[in-house]
């Protein structure tokens, strides 16, 4: 318990300081006035665009988590969901903590269907998705587009993060199906209940291909907003980011952007973008700028989370009552 509250107490600060090394060593190598570009009539209407899409992927996400329940057994009006995940939003965006807003959304959603387990297997499946679609957007693009392959670094660590990733996914998949381990860990407490809860999402999931093919296509929609509004903040600020390569490296920079490093992937995501956009003639301010584009719609949108977050359920079934049935 000791070592936890350390790690509670310090966590934070080190990831933010992180964050801010990070950003200011790539500032330092910019110059201010390629952070924001001369203005064009046309980019008001692009940055509308990315901000809609945004809020569109918001919607998308909140579609894939109620697929998952759906196919688990426990569905969730969408309504509430959304307001969930909103508020999770909110959380993780402007109250960095350790709880986090996937915690939040567990706590949630427990407190109104009165089951943890399947609350939190929900999540953590939901979560996955992303681990497999984003490396397979990467290297579709990729095959699509072959002289993609042919940028140096850029490529070759974007398809390690895309190799990385599936290799990662397959590895928690086998051990999360193996009953004598992943069985073991359903009702652990601490970060392995993170297998437990694929474990017994992959229990209930199998015999239901088509419930796991619809998450899969939600989860494909979800991932490719998120490109897309990438895209579009791209060419708010000017950038010449042709479809293919926004396929192939925005992915990338979303699995580079969630390492547990800094906070809010500050200072990760705006290097990733230097990395990957600086083969494509794209400056490193201005990719800098396309970064801190990108997470400040987020946080425009994380803003409509507050008032879920102000009024919605705050804590879920008591530990000496036992979960009350839904109706």
């Amino acid at each position: 318990m000791i070592r936890r509250l350390r790690r509670i107490r310090w966590g934070l600060p080190l990831r933010a300081t992180v964050a801010v090394v990070l950003l200011a060593l790539l500032l330092r190598k910019v110059h201010w006035s390629s952070l924001v570009p001369d203005p064009h009539p046309g980019d008001a209407l692009w940055l509308a665009g990315a901000l809609v899409v945004t809020l569109g992927g918001i919607v998308l996400a909140t579609l894939r988590w109620r697929q998952v329940l759906f196919a688990l057994g426990k569905p969730a009006p969408t309504g509430a969901l959304l307001s969930h995940e909103l508020a999770g939003l909110f959380v993780g965006n402007f109250l960095p903590s350790t709880i986090g807003g996937d915690v939040l959304r567990v706590t949630r959603l427990s407190a109104a269907n009165g089951d943890r387990p399947d609350s939190f297997a929900s999540v953590v499946l939901e979560r996955l998705t992303g681990w497999l679609v984003l490396p397979v957007l990467t290297l579709a693009a990729m095959a699509v587009n072959p002289g993609l392959l042919q940028l140096g670094r850029a490529s070759a660590v974007a398809l390690a993060l895309s190799a990385g990733t599936l290799l990662l996914l397959g590895l928690v998949l086998a051990a999360a199906a193996s009953p004598r381990l992943g069985g073991r860990l359903v009702k652990t407490e601490g970060w392995v209940r993170f297998v437990g809860a694929v474990h017994l999402g992959l229990a209930r999931l199998r015999g239901k291909p088509r419930a796991a093919l619809e998450v899969l296509l939600v989860g494909v929609a979800y991932q490719l907003a998120v490109v897309l509004a990438a895209f579009l903040a791209a060419h708010a600020l000017g950038l010449d980011v042709s479809p293919t390569a926004a396929l192939a490296f925005m992915p990338a920079v979303a699995i580079a952007q969630v390492l547990p490093i800094s906070v809010g992937g500050l200072g990760v995501r705006e290097g990733a973008f230097v990395l990957f956009l600086g083969p494509l003639g794209v400056p490193a301010g201005q990719a800098v700028a396309l970064g801190l584009l990108v997470y400040g719609l987020n946080l425009a949108v994380s803003l409509l989370g507050a008032p879920a977050f102000a009024v919605g359920g705050g804590v879920g079934p008591s530990a000496d009552r036992p979960p009350q049935p839904v109706a």
